[in-house]
């Protein structure tokens, strides 16, 4: 069963949010502060989270951090704002979707839908394995030997299917966001996974200006 953390301090929404996304089968905990939202993710595993920005104890955007240094699991955050600078900074912190306020039940929901098919599309490439448990890779049956790091970075490109991303927005996910290397980590790690990846290495796709992006080829 899917399982979702909704994070919001607004108890009706709150209550709302897990009724409308219980009647599609979905498992629902929730977190009415910054601090119970990070206490439930350390201690379980999520498919998928509904944040707040505006929260008491810690804020939406604090708990966004602290969670891209240990999964790249998809977030949807809600927020009364809607500036697009607003949207932006959400984006490159690793926000999958942003949704403002207020937002109707149905249409979380729906977004909540259309990411985990984005997330699962493609879960399966043939020849291609990736035990996201085990933190293993496996080429037609056989293991490939990568590093942390290249787990990290092929499984947050494999995630999201057929979308640019920006080398920015690769290395706050798969480095921290408190990283302040140089963006050139990202090419090298692309490079050198390209390399152990053999018949696969095309399924990572340059984009010219931008980043890189996982492509299925048929």
């Amino acid at each position: 069963m899917i399982k979702v953390l909704v994070v919001e301090d607004e108890q009706k929404l709150r209550k709302v949010l897990k009724l409308y996304l219980e009647n599609e089968g979905f498992f629902v905990e929730e977190a009415e502060d910054g601090n119970e939202a990070i206490e439930k993710f350390l201690q379980d595993i999520y498919d998928i989270l509904i944040l707040d920005v505006m929260l008491p104890e810690k804020d939406g955007w604090s708990i966004l951090r602290q969670i891209r240094k240990h999964s790249d699991v998809p977030v949807i955050m809600l927020t009364a704002r809607g500036e697009e600078e607003d949207k932006i900074f959400g984006f490159e912190l690793g926000v999958d979707d942003y949704v403002v306020k207020p937002a109707s039940p149905k249409e979380v929901v729906a977004r909540v839908k259309a990411i985990l098919k984005r997330v699962k599309k493609n879960e399966t490439v043939e020849g291609l394995k990736i035990d996201k448990a085990g933190r293993e890779v496996y080429i037609m049956g056989k293991k490939v030997d990568l590093t942390p790091k290249e787990f990290d970075l092929l499984l947050y490109l494999y995630e999201r299917p057929n979308i640019a991303l920006s080398r920015e927005q690769i290395l706050n996910a798969v480095w921290g966001y408190d990283y302040f290397g140089d963006l050139r980590v990202v090419d090298t790690h692309i490079k050198n996974l390209r390399e152990k990846l053999g018949n696969f290495r095309d399924f990572i796709e340059t984009v010219r200006g931008i980043g890189y992006k996982f492509e299925v080829k048929k």
